[in-house]
């Protein structure tokens, strides 16, 4: 009998575990948001003022819970809604200084995680695993 498949399962699982234990570690580090808004702010720490059309591509959310998301973090102090000088229909997406003085404690939250999620994985493995990964992304995006 042949063996079944549980690729999907198990990275359904491991998302859902991941989320709680990084979740943990945010809260005991004294970080107020949340790991979906952490990817918000991670695009914007990779380039500032976006418009609001390129921060849902690149955090792969859709419009309406990006937006509830953005009034959060807004809400919150982390960013803020400016207008676009150029394109009066452009809403760009700016850090502020409150973001700023986060960014160095969540990253490091980051990497502890990054700690525990490849404990005992040489680097090859880690190579293998992310390559396998890239592929099984791939084959997705393609079934779209």
């Amino acid at each position: 009998m042949k063996a079944r498949a549980q690729g999907g399962f198990l990275l359904a699982k491991i998302h859902r575990v991941a989320g709680r234990v990084f979740s943990r570690l945010l809260r005991e580090s004294g970080i107020e948001i949340n790991s979906a808004q952490g990817r918000v702010l991670f695009a914007l720490w990779r380039e500032d003022r976006i418009p609001i059309t390129e921060l849902a591509r690149r955090t792969a959310l859709g419009k309406s819970a990006l937006t509830s998301m953005l009034d959060r973090l807004e809400a919150q102090g982390y960013i803020e809604r400016v207008a676009d000088h150029e394109d009066r229909r452009t809403t760009r997406i700016a850090r502020t200084d409150k973001d700023r003085a986060m960014e160095a404690a969540y990253r490091r939250v980051s990497d502890d995680m990054n700690r525990v999620f490849y404990a005992g994985f040489s680097t090859a493995e880690i190579a293998r695993f992310e390559r396998d990964l890239e592929r099984i992304l791939g084959n997705l995006e393609g079934a779209e």
